[in-house]
């Protein structure tokens, strides 16, 4: 058993390597953004980018326990398999990581995490202006 997972490991540190501060748009092209600012979204994750992926139908691993060595408070990676072992490309559609990153800037705004998160938050902004209106009632 070991082998084989030893196996698909070596096979996975191949694969392109994508830290969630390349797609980020509030990071400086110094603080390690790779596409344009106009193109990258707010803060993606990990997870995000890998739900992405399977959208995209591009191999991936997440890496949670690795860091972005500029800065190792941005904690985790995902690994992603752009071409087969032969050279083709695994989706014919994206063949380059650059490719890959704008797709994945794309689709991260549309995640179904985010689109849940963002309606209760709609909410709670209005409940907290009503409570800020109602505060004098407060001990």
């Amino acid at each position: 058993m070991d082998g084989g997972g030893s196996d698909l490991r070596s096979s996975i540190k191949k694969w392109n390597i994508i830290y969630p501060v390349y797609i980020n748009s509030k990071k400086t092209v110094a603080e390690g953004r790779r596409i344009a600012a106009g193109k990258a979204c707010a803060d993606p994750t990990c997870i995000e980018i890998a739900d992405c992926c399977s959208y995209l139908k591009i191999p991936h691993a997440i890496e949670l326990d690795k860091a972005y060595p500029r800065d190792f408070f941005q904690v985790g990676r995902v690994r992603v398999q752009l071409k087969k072992d032969d050279g083709s490309p695994v989706n014919p559609a994206i063949k380059t990581k650059k490719q890959l990153m704008i797709q994945i800037a794309e689709l991260v705004p549309k995640h179904h995490g985010r689109t849940k998160k963002q309606e209760p938050a709609a909410s709670s902004a209005a409940g907290t202006s009503k409570s800020g209106k109602g505060g004098k009632k407060k001990k």
